[in-house]
């Protein structure tokens, strides 16, 4: 038995590190590195699985398609073959349609900074390649919490084991931060009071202390409310207001026109629940704001998050250790972003469409795409509006190349698969976007098959097109050291070669967040009110705007959005226990023990529809279908209903998953998706 250590690659904010057992050269088994002073040897059921994703069904060596396209159907091709049909076929199109006919399609499939964003950004900038603005997770809320603070910087949350109060709002941290969820229960042994904030009884709500289930979207009133009492009251820390913020009377404006009862109307809570949270976040020092990514993927999700993040400055939370908020601690890890991605490379104008819109892009961008380059995603399944996504894919002019680890739904559809390395088969650099360890891990197997990394890959391509300069010969360890050639980095004596021999270092986060006189705002102060969101032709002071879907039409006096009859129902895809995202939904192990796709909906809208708890129903709206069974349960409220994603197509009784009935519309600010922002009706098959 051999031990090594590496760090979990995939879309979450715990970023782990693992240790690794070895026997006969295989992977036997994933745990927890327990000297890691955040992992402390445990993580989570998805990632113990990882040697049955390791070796069960990978794809070994590059293929090309031999029948109709999405038929699943391959041959095998040599590497050279591979790589010499891909820079051919780019040629011709180049030649014909342009180099924007060539479009990469990426996002978190894996958070290593070398293979996610530094090899594929110089080739594709080398060629001028249409750009992606890889908006579809985090976008929205990210650019709210900016909105105030200037930059994702908040609490490190090892501090919040001092926190009195926590507040888990929109997000589910037991199956999606574990790690913050082991804090929290930390705290709680100390006397905090645990709050979660969420539109279904989720495991988190089960768990804490007290739940708040709203109506979808409604957060940004919700905030306010909160606001309207604490001024009412005269609970707001006045001092820390006059030092720190900068638009705050206009504010005051805007909150006066929130009253208890209005706020009850909008958000489902009784007038007495919301008095009760206002007044026991306004009078808990050390309260900590968790905000999680599940609102913002309402079309109002940028601005409410924007009013979530006021509410620690309203009280003056910050001053105290344990107290404030985090959305993202992502600002803490600064890099070298123009050596890793080579901007200065792209010598032709290149035209940036946002992933969120793919299928958009697909079926109607004039001049078209000609040559999608699908790597670190599967937007078969992740991508919304899943049926014109679909029919984009399927076009037969469409040259499509998936760099992959297993035959995902979007495989299917591809002209050529190339095989992907695992984590565990190369080398990256990790930062988080929670906690405030840097990390790196070097590969603790061989490849499987013929598997090669990103980076390798697209080096390969670039020597095949004919590309000759010097950034297209870095390895992953000169990626690594350019990535942190900053004055960051050498102020806080942290180098690769220092890195790679201790694993992991934590980061001094110094004083910030607790001094607010030169932030990175406009003000130089935390923002009651931003002139930057002007841009997006909303008020500079932020507002609780309803969300809308273009099946919506308009709303009351209290501005609670009326759906059309049709389509009655607000639809919201939570992130399944099992799977994350769409990444272990092929896992055989994963699958058996999450069972099959259920959907849950309240006995009040059931009874009205004649559905009875095991039924199959059939969910739909304007852009597609699903068929489903029904649990009809009380952790959701009437009007909603909720089915946890993400499985693969065939899993579902008629091959189409939730993405089929999500919008791609985009969220108010920052280019985000809009996943929660459905409505449809379901009907008893």
């Amino acid at each position: 038995m051999e031990i090594k250590y590496s760090v979990c690659p995939h879309d979450c904010p715990d970023t782990c590190a693992l240790k690794v057992e070895i026997e006969d050269g295989k992977i036997v088994k994933v745990a927890g590195d327990p000297s890691h002073p955040v992992t402390k040897g445990v993580i989570c059921e998805k990632v113990r699985a990882y040697p049955e994703r390791i070796y069960g069904n990978r794809i070994l060596y590059p293929m090309l398609r031999t029948g109709k396209k999405g038929s699943g159907r391959f041959g095998r091709i040599s590497w050279d073959s591979a790589v010499n049909e891909i820079a051919m076929r780019w040629l011709k199109l180049i030649d014909k349609y342009g180099y924007e006919s060539i479009m990469p399609y990426s996002y978190g499939g894996t958070e290593g900074i070398i293979n996610k964003s530094s090899m594929d950004r110089r080739l594709f900038n080398k060629i001028g390649a249409t750009s992606l603005d890889r908006t579809i997770c985090s976008a929205a809320g990210s650019l709210g919490y900016q909105l105030a603070y200037g930059e994702s910087k908040g609490v490190n949350p090892l501090d919040s084991v001092n926190s009195k109060l926590i507040i888990f709002w929109g997000i589910n941290a037991l199956e999606t931060n574990m790690h913050q969820a082991v804090l929290a229960d930390a705290a709680r042994k100390n006397g905090a009071k645990i709050i979660a904030i969420d539109v279904h009884r989720n495991k988190t709500a089960k768990w804490a202390d007290d739940f708040y289930m709203l109506l979808p979207g409604s957060d940004g009133a919700l905030a306010l409310g909160i606001a309207h009492i604490i001024l009412r009251d005269n609970l707001e820390n006045k001092a820390f207001l006059e030092k720190y913020s900068f638009g705050f009377d206009e504010f005051c404006k805007k909150a006066a026109e929130y009253p208890p009862d209005k706020v009850a109307d909008i958000t489902g809570l009784s007038k007495e629940r919301i008095e009760y949270l206002a007044k026991l976040y306004a009078e808990t020092k050390q309260s900590f704001l968790r905000i999680g990514n599940g609102l913002q993927h309402h079309k109002n999700g940028g601005i409410n998050t924007w009013l979530i993040s006021l509410l620690p400055a309203l009280t003056g939370a910050w001053s105290d250790k344990g107290g404030g908020a985090l959305k993202s601690n992502s600002g803490y890890f600064p890099l070298n972003e123009q050596a890793l991605k080579r901007p200065d490379l792209m010598k032709n104008a290149s035209r940036t469409v946002n992933m969120v819109q793919l299928g958009k892009v697909l079926c109607e961008l004039d001049p078209p795409i000609m040559s999608l380059y699908v790597y670190n995603s599967n937007p078969a399944v992740v991508a919304p509006n899943q049926n014109y996504v679909i029919k984009g894919l399927a076009r037969e002019d469409l040259f499509t190349v998936v760099h992959e680890q297993t035959m995902t739904d979007t495989a299917k559809w591809a002209d050529i698969i190339l095989p992907a390395t695992t984590s565990f088969e190369h080398a990256d650099l990790y930062v988080s976007y929670w906690h405030t360890f840097i990390q790196w891990a070097d590969p603790v197997i061989p490849t499987i098959g013929e598997a090669k990394p990103n980076i390798e890959v697209f080096k390969l391509i670039a020597g095949a097109l004919g590309f000759n300069d010097e950034c297209f010969l870095d390895t992953e360890e000169d990626i690594a050291r350019q990535a942190l050639d900053i004055p960051y980095w050498k102020e806080r004596g942290i180098t690769f070669e220092r890195l790679k021999k201790e694993r992991f270092i934590k980061i001094d986060t110094g004083d910030y967040p607790f001094k607010f006189d030169k932030l990175n705002t406009l003000s130089g102060k935390i923002e009651f009110k931003s002139r930057k969101v002007s841009a997006y032709g909303l008020s500079e002071i932020p507002q609780y705007n309803p969300i809308k879907d273009c099946i919506f039409n308009g709303g009351n006096e209290n501005g609670v959005s009326l759906p059309k009859p049709d389509f009655p129902l607000i639809f919201v895809s939570p992130p399944n226990h099992f799977f994350l995202n769409s990444s272990f939904a092929g896992v055989t192990s994963l699958k058996a023990k999450a069972i099959e796709p259920f959907l849950e909906i309240n006995p009040e809208d059931a009874e009205a529809r004649g559905i009875k708890d095991g039924d199959l129903v059939r969910v739909e709206n304007g852009r597609g279908g699903l068929s489903i069974k029904a649990k009809v349960v009380n952790s959701v409220l009437p009007g909603v209903i909720v089915s946890a994603g993400l499985w693969w197509k065939d899993d579902y009784v008629n091959g189409s998953g939730v993405n089929a009935l999500t919008p791609d519309d985009l969220s108010d600010i920052g280019g985000g998706a809009t996943f929660f922002s459905s409505q449809v009706e379901v009907k008893k098959i």
